[in-house]
């Protein structure tokens, strides 16, 4: 499941540039279609924690899921920027209700073991986002057509998504447990500041790497989603090696340096965008930014006062709104500023990432 979800909103984020140039929408405009999306990733948020408290994330997962992927194979019929913000908005609302069930199913898994498996299972993500993003490089180098593109990605995950069915936990009287709707505490409100900073960071990457690549960067045709690539990679192999590093360094200085990370390779490109050192930035930024969700996911599943999957969304809901800020901002401050130094936002919210995790306290899951 977390891999389906991954190779979707991969191959989505690649082809953002084809979407553009096709569509011939500015970078203000772009702006503002993503803006729909991201108002759709956060309102899904609320309502998919309370259905899942109630109906099971098993259920919602996968009908989620299953909406998410036709929704994918829809998008390339979009005739302008009106079609495709609708479009992205229901594309959005389903992701949100795929990512909170998948979190809450990967938290049974961790009540259930009594190991810590959340960064392991977004790092599944983070490779079918890796693996999307070569599929959409490739598609791009070879000039393959939208619709043939989304459309067998979006089969795939169809199929996958009625395999898994039998295979994923149902354990309501763990997933009931606690209030469906409560205020989060300062604890998750902190979390969630965090997470604020990060997915507003994540995002720009997710919907302005490759143009930034494509407009900034300016190398050849065939390495217009090269950076975006090595983002995800990058992702990849951080989370799936992040548990023995919070094991031995504890989530507030993993969090530290996930800031850091993230500010130097940001500064890098906005400096000297280069293709080698774009690249490297880009893979810096995808090691730091890829430890913040799984890290918090697993903090907020721990609450005592909300239901496992309500404490997942409500810290989710504060950061997506900065999924909900963060890439149309991009277009605007591109319009204004140009795109390079728009990309100086990502930089603030890595300055961010680092004051907040000082303020979670060594006791900290």
């Amino acid at each position: 499941m977390f891999f389906m979800l991954g190779l979707c909103f991969g191959s989505w984020s690649s082809r953002v540039a084809t979407i553009k140039d096709e569509l011939s929408l500015s970078d203000g405009v772009l702006g503002s279609t993503l803006f729909a999306m991201s108002a759709g990733l956060v309102l899904s948020l609320p309502a998919a924690g309370w259905a899942i408290a109630k109906l099971g994330s098993r259920v919602i997962g996968v009908a989620a899921i299953i909406a998410n992927a036709v929704l994918l194979a829809l998008i390339p019929f979009a005739m302008d920027a009106y079609q495709l913000a609708i479009l992205l908005f229901v594309f959005g609302f389903s992701y949100s209700a795929v990512n909170v069930s998948n979190n809450t199913q990967a938290s049974l898994s961790e009540v259930i073991s009594g190991k810590t498996k959340l960064p392991f299972f977004h790092g599944i993500w983070g490779l079918a986002g890796f693996v999307g993003a070569g599929i959409g490089t490739l598609m791009i180098g070879q000039d393959i057509a939208l619709p043939l593109h989304f459309g067998v990605i979006s089969f795939i995950a169809l199929i996958s998504a009625l395999a898994c069915w039998r295979f994923l936990h149902d354990k309501p009287s763990l997933e009931q447990s606690g209030k469906a709707f409560a205020i989060p505490d300062k604890s998750l409100i902190n979390y969630g500041l965090i997470t604020f900073c990060s997915m507003a960071c994540e995002g720009i990457m997710y919907d302005w790497s490759v143009v930034y690549f494509q407009d900034v960067v300016s190398p050849e045709r065939k390495f217009v989603g090269l950076g975006f690539t090595v983002f995800m990679g990058a992702m990849t192999i951080g989370r799936l090696a992040l548990n023995r590093f919070v094991d031995r360094f504890g989530i507030r200085r993993t969090l530290q340096w996930s800031g850091i990370l993230t500010l130097i390779g940001m500064a890098m490109t906005v400096l000297h965008p280069s293709l080698l050192s774009s690249i490297v930035g880009f893979c810096l930024v995808g090691f730091g930014i890829g430890a913040v969700i799984p890290l918090v996911a697993s903090a907020a599943a721990k609450s005592s006062t909300m239901a496992p999957s309500s404490a997942i969304a409500s810290v989710l809901t504060i950061g997506f709104l900065g999924l909900l800020i963060g890439p149309p901002l991009i277009g605007f401050l591109s319009d204004a500023f140009g795109l390079r130094y728009a990309f100086l936002l990502c930089v603030l919210m890595a300055f961010g990432i680092i004051y907040r995790a000082s303020k979670i306290s060594d006791q900290s899951p």
